[in-house]
């Protein structure tokens, strides 16, 4: 698992000073990135292997707004990996209220040359890392 804090940027926020939706989507990118480099996985390491990890699907809970100047936890973890698909959740909270805002999922594939690929097979030491990861949070040991 991993947190971090984002502070809502002005432009982030619509005409009546919400949060724009498509915001947190961003913001589950932010936190894909920060779990994958929190355990060694470097997001731009992997593309540069020619690793992409395209978005399969999302689904997002809007539970409670935020606005210009919240500062919002996100809170990233995997909820399942099979070396093939990874599927992260997030839950998204007001840092000062512990309000949840938003509670969502995204699922992913891994592509090599365009096409899926298992990392089990075409990458074991990455899968290694991701799969070691996942045990220790599932043991509650997060790194």
């Amino acid at each position: 698992m991993s947190k971090f804090i984002h502070r809502v940027k002005y432009y982030e926020t619509d005409k009546m000073g919400i949060t724009h939706h498509s915001n947190y989507v961003r913001w589950m990118e932010e936190g894909r990135v920060d779990y994958l480099e929190k355990i060694g996985l470097s997001f731009a390491g992997m593309e540069a292997k020619g690793i992409a990890s395209p978005v399969v699907s999302l689904d997002v809970k809007y539970k409670a707004p935020c606005t210009f100047d919240d500062e919002v936890e996100v809170e990233t973890l995997v909820h399942d990996y099979t070396g093939i698909r990874l599927l992260f959740s997030y839950t998204m909270r007001n840092a000062k209220t512990g309000a949840v805002l938003v509670e969502a999922n995204s699922s992913h594939c891994f592509l090599f040359g365009g096409k899926v690929v298992s990392m089990k097979k075409a990458f074991p030491d990455l899968d290694k890392v991701m799969t070691e990861a996942v045990e220790r949070q599932k043991a509650g040991q997060n790194k």
